[in-house]
């Protein structure tokens, strides 16, 4: 029979269904179902018309309905059986395919680039790249500031497109002026300076540029680096600071 093969798909096609093509085949089965329940109904009721003007010979035809009757119902129960299987089958890959989508998103949430705001800027990190920030930002908390100094140095070799370089400039840069690496110290303010002057940190690295300079006992670069902070940034704190500085070294 046409809609006994239709049932008969083999396991591997439910596979391959999604959502909405299990419950759609779903429904074509049950309604396959029920226009058969109701030929089978229609047919008997035409043959017990048939028996009954028939007379002996409608015993006969009696017997072979009531064969016929159990055949069919033995059938019916067949095909509720594999409605009932397909049911099965499509809540199964619903849930697989679930089970699915919730290990591509917790493998994506290890890889994909997130939002995250860091002094006032805004950016895109990868996962990677907030671990190694945040681990050498621990050091610096631990007061490691050689470890840390080392931590932000490797990271701004890492990732030298990478959204945290102003703040790890600025950030080293504080490392190494606590390790009186002053030379070093001035290269990463200096740097942070030079590529994002607009960067919120960068009036107060020219001033920690300032102190370095002082602590190798070049006043005349100090002098001109708070002179630059002043006019440069004059509403920003470290230019508050920077005057008082500058009136001392006068």
């Amino acid at each position: 029979m046409a809609l006994v093969g239709a049932c008969l798909w083999p396991p591997q096609a439910h596979a391959l269904f999604d959502d909405d093509e299990a419950r759609k085949a779903i429904l074509d089965l049950r309604q396959k179902f029920d226009a058969y329940k109701l030929e089978i109904d229609a047919k008997l009721n035409r043959m017990a018309a048939e028996s009954r003007d028939a007379g002996s010979a409608g015993q006969r035809s009696l017997l072979e309905l009531s064969n016929q009757n159990e055949q069919l119902r033995s059938e019916i129960a067949r095909l509720r059986g594999q409605n009932e299987q397909l049911a099965r089958e499509v809540s199964e890959l619903q849930r697989l395919q679930k089970d699915v989508q919730a290990g591509v998103d917790a493998r994506l949430k290890q890889v994909e680039p997130s939002k995250v705001s860091v002094d006032g800027a805004e950016f895109s990190a990868s996962p990677e790249e907030q671990r190694e920030y945040d681990a050498a930002m621990e050091l610096l908390r631990k007061s490691d500031f050689a470890g840390a100094a080392s931590a932000y140095s490797a990271f701004l070799r890492r990732f030298p497109g990478s959204g945290y370089i102003p703040s790890a400039l600025y950030w080293q840069g504080n490392a190494l002026y606590a390790t009186r690496a002053y030379k070093e110290s001035i290269d990463s303010h200096r740097r942070l300076v030079s590529q994002y002057p607009t960067h919120m940190r960068t009036p107060e690295a020219m001033l920690a540029m300032a102190n370095s300079q002082v602590e190798l006992k070049d006043s005349k670069s100090a002098k001109r680096t708070l002179e630059t902070l002043v006019r440069t940034y004059p509403q920003s704190e470290a230019a508050a600071a920077g005057r008082e500085r500058l009136s001392r070294l006068r």
